[in-house]
């Protein structure tokens, strides 16, 4: 059985951290959807900044929108909405067939909206209206600043892909935005069928200690924290407060493993999909990592809710002068530092590519 299938009849499914214009024109995004099993797929600004700078596929796109007018945020946003309304339209047969569940593909907002609520709200819903899809989620931060636009979003009854999250203190408090959200639509009386995912981050929390902890800890960490955030959606999944939305049609919010490329070169390439297999849950892996672990891939339900095993891992990274909470926010804060640069880049490039392309 090819390591996809064993993942998909587990309950997890595959996302693929890429989109590009020669990735939908080739058929390569419907062979990884035909032969590996991949559900869905997730974007960012340095995806879509690599993709327009490398790809000359765009070009027509640019120079057509740049002559009607269109400039800087607005131009990218047509540019990448048609890539992700093509790949959505791919999906699309998945999404109906899975009733929701599956079929997903992500757009993120500007970053630069982090501390603006109202300007978040409107960006999502200039989104998710722009793009006309039912299987396309708008990826919103997760940062304290963020929280209160996830609740405003679910309760107007956008899809949230909740992103940059390191912690389960983290997962947490985005977990309780979105249940805010969903349980002011039932006191109004409208539909909970609002779907959300929990994005957590794993790979860079060993990249943050890979000179601190002893050689037995190396590339253990991230997997550890991803455990306690799994068993904290189990605790979460069977409290009264989450049976009570379920009961009135509230689909549940699932926990998606992100960063999960293995960036350590001594440690095996498929380190973070083998460990992180779990049952309704969304692995979304760079196309590098999904390719290697189709070829050898070796899924094992790992993560199994040992509270126990866990927090005394955790300890032992304590024990080492590691502030697990110190970190976790540090973590999150230049995330989004990366994304502001990543979007700045991205803006930048589309300036540039507009001006060499108009006549």
């Amino acid at each position: 059985m090819n390591p996809t299938h064993t993942l998909h009849a587990l309950g997890q499914r595959l996302w693929v951290d890429n989109i590009t214009r020669s990735m939908l024109d080739s058929g390569t995004l419907q062979r990884y959807i035909d032969t590996l099993h991949v559900t869905g797929l997730t974007s960012n600004p340095t995806i879509f900044d690599v993709a327009i700078g490398s790809d000359t596929q765009y070009d027509a796109a640019i120079a057509q929108k740049a002559s009607d007018g269109l400039a800087g945020e607005a131009l990218f946003l047509a540019v990448a909405l048609e890539d992700l309304c093509r790949a959505a339209d791919m999906f699309l047969p998945l999404h109906r067939a899975s009733r929701g569940q599956d079929g997903w593909v992500s757009m993120e907002i500007s970053p630069l909206l982090a501390r603006d609520t109202a300007g978040s709200l409107a960006a999502a819903r200039q989104i998710f209206n722009l793009a006309a899809r039912p299987n396309l989620f708008v990826k919103i931060p997760g940062t304290p600043e963020s929280l209160p636009a996830i609740e405003e979003a679910i309760h107007a009854g956008i899809p949230v892909n909740v992103t940059l999250l390191f912690s389960c203190a983290q997962y947490r408090a985005a977990a309780e935005a979105w249940m805010r959200g969903l349980e002011r639509r039932l006191a109004a009386g409208l539909s909970l069928d609002v779907m959300s995912v929990a994005s957590v981050f794993v790979s860079r929390w060993d990249v943050a200690v890979r000179e601190r902890v002893p050689a037995d800890l190396q590339n253990r960490l991230g997997i550890a924290v991803c455990e306690e955030t799994w068993q904290a959606s189990l605790q979460l999944r069977a409290s009264s407060r989450w049976q009570r939305l379920a009961q009135a049609g509230a689909p549940w919010q699932r926990v998606l493993w992100a960063s999960t490329g293995t960036k350590d070169p001594q440690a095996r390439d498929t380190l973070y999909v083998d460990a992180l297999a779990a049952p309704d849950t969304v692995n979304t892996l760079p196309e590098k990592t999904l390719l290697a672990f189709a070829d050898h891939g070796r899924p094992v339900q790992a993560m199994a809710g040992d509270a126990e095993r866990t927090q005394a891992l955790l300890e032992r990274f304590r024990s080492a002068g590691i502030d697990l909470d110190a970190l976790a926010l540090q973590l999150q804060q230049e995330g989004a530092e990366a994304f502001v640069k990543s979007w700045r880049a991205l803006l930048a490039r589309i300036v540039q590519k507009s001006q060499a392309l108009l006549p």
